[in-house]
């Protein structure tokens, strides 16, 4: 999956990623998945909906979204929109017949109240309480995010009815599922208060909220998606591996989740290897599939995250890549970018997350292009090998096909079967050498950050600072 923030990937249109498709191709991505473009006034870079159902005229035309959408399946590719389901904007004609009066025909379809009935804050701006009063209507209403972003009311069954509407749109003129904007918000106990504040909380109530409800919800929408075979993305910010996977249900509510407590480890070998140890433990045993995700449109880019040089980022995409599940870039992740420096006075995103939504340099992808040692080319040799090798991206998370090394304090190491093929993966970002496991022992290098390396077999000992691929048997 690779995802496209669209007012910065390419000339900030649909017919700027169009022109793109063919790089996409060529770098080995199966699947896109775009920021919203729907009707907006972008006061939270289209997360906050003025209609669900018409592109925003900066993107282009409802003709335009066709042309793209057409492009990707001409290409084996698909397509997935990201879709807002706890809020609207406060410009969307809902919102605008809600709060006119308490008794007009959408007066219950926000969560409105005469007086707060919690002490919850909204996620940005940081600080800001999560119920804004309304001087035209007189009552309070709830906005965990911007003031410009009502919550809806899924307690109330025509909400459910309109935003499953909104789905029917989409999925009808061909889109292939969806990325679910902070899902696990639908259900909401407001009688529930915040845990005490904390410096670590800055998104309010959002990282708590985990109520039995939004699974009904859930099961509602993964229904309608199973009448198109259309896959459910969940945007699930619980922090918590257990908590993430309940997400799943049996089988009948999302596909994915996104496992944020991967995205906020540290690149240390120890928390890397009991968060991957943590995720496929649950997962295994609810029957569900793993996510990976390092960087996305919310967050400074893992790059940067992990102190900005290259090295790390190349062994980053060794892990991201080779590990089983679906991972997930983020556009120029794969240029190795680190985070854009953006003027105070530049800046336009509320949670100020500027610095990862800058334009894309195309003229340095052309570059990197260019160079067979870039960590462009570096991404596309993962890729192309992943997509070769059932062993990496079909075989599954049990026992018999992922196997964890303990290994020591600094490495992180697993093996991947499929039948006789065994692939090794081996990340050192320690200062020390480390002991191979036996079974590594003999197996030959495909993909390492030190090309000197590659062809070579594994011995008992292999260096510091570096990370592979490896094969011992069967055909790449």
């Amino acid at each position: 999956m690779y995802q496209i923030y669209p007012r910065s990937f390419s000339e900030g249109t649909l017919v700027g990623i169009s022109s793109r498709l063919d790089y996409l191709q060529w770098l080995g991505v199966d699947a896109l998945w775009l920021s919203p473009i729907f009707l907006s006034p972008m006061a939270d870079g289209g997360y906050d909906v003025a209609d669900y159902c018409a592109i925003d005229p900066q993107f282009g035309t409802l003709a335009d979204f066709d042309a793209l959408l057409s492009e990707v399946h001409a290409r084996g590719m698909r397509l997935l929109l990201d879709w807002v389901p706890n809020h609207t904007s406060d410009q969307h004609p809902w919102f605008r017949e809600s709060r006119r009066d308490r008794v007009n025909a959408k007066a219950d379809w926000y969560v409105w109240r005469d007086q707060p009935t919690n002490n919850w804050l909204a996620s940005f701006p940081r600080g800001e309480k999560a119920w804004a009063f309304d001087e035209q209507r007189g009552q309070y209403y709830l906005r965990c995010f911007l003031k410009e972003q009502p919550d809806l009311n899924w307690d109330n069954p025509e909400v459910v009815a309109a935003m499953l509407d909104t789905l029917r749109f989409w999925l009808d003129r061909g889109v292939d599922g969806f990325r679910m904007d902070v899902v696990h918000l639908l259900g909401k106990d407001l009688n529930l208060n915040d845990p005490p504040i904390c410096e670590e909380r800055v998104w309010g109530h959002v990282p708590y909220n985990d109520q039995p409800t939004t699974h009904q919800h859930l099961r509602t929408i993964r229904s309608l998606l199973d009448e198109y075979s259309a896959l459910a993305v969940g945007e699930v910010y619980l922090l918590d591996e257990q908590a993430m996977t309940t997400y799943h249900g049996a089988g009948d509510e999302l596909h994915l989740c996104f496992n944020f407590r991967f995205l906020w480890a540290p690149f240390e070998a120890d928390e890397l290897r009991s968060r991957i140890a943590r995720t496929i433990e649950v997962l295994r045993d609810g029957g569900a599939w793993p996510t990976w995700v390092l960087s996305n449109h919310d967050v400074p880019r893992h790059r940067q995250r992990y102190g900005g040089d290259e090295l790390h980022a190349r062994m980053a995409a060794i892990m991201l890549l080779t590990l089983p599940g679906t991972p997930f870039l983020y556009q120029g992740e794969e240029l190795g970018l680190v985070d854009a420096k953006i003027a105070p006075a530049d800046m336009i995103d509320p949670g100020g997350r500027d610095g990862c939504r800058a334009p894309i340099p195309w003229n340095e992808v052309a570059r990197q292009r260019e160079h067979p040692n870039s960590i462009l080319a570096f991404y596309q040799r993962l890729l192309r090998l992943r997509r070769a090798t059932p062993a990496l991206h079909a075989a599954g998370i049990d026992n018999d096909s992922f196997r964890l090394f303990d290994g020591s304090p600094g490495l992180l190491a697993w093996e991947r079967s499929d039948g006789d093929a065994h692939w090794f993966t081996y990340i050192n970002p320690s200062d020390e050498p480390q002991v191979c496991s036996a079974a590594m022992q003999g197996a030959t290098i495909v993909v390492c950050t030190d090309e000197a390396l590659e062809g070579t077999m594994v011995g008992a000992e292999m260096p510091a600072g570096v990370a592979w691929v490896a094969h011992n048997s069967g055909t790449m």
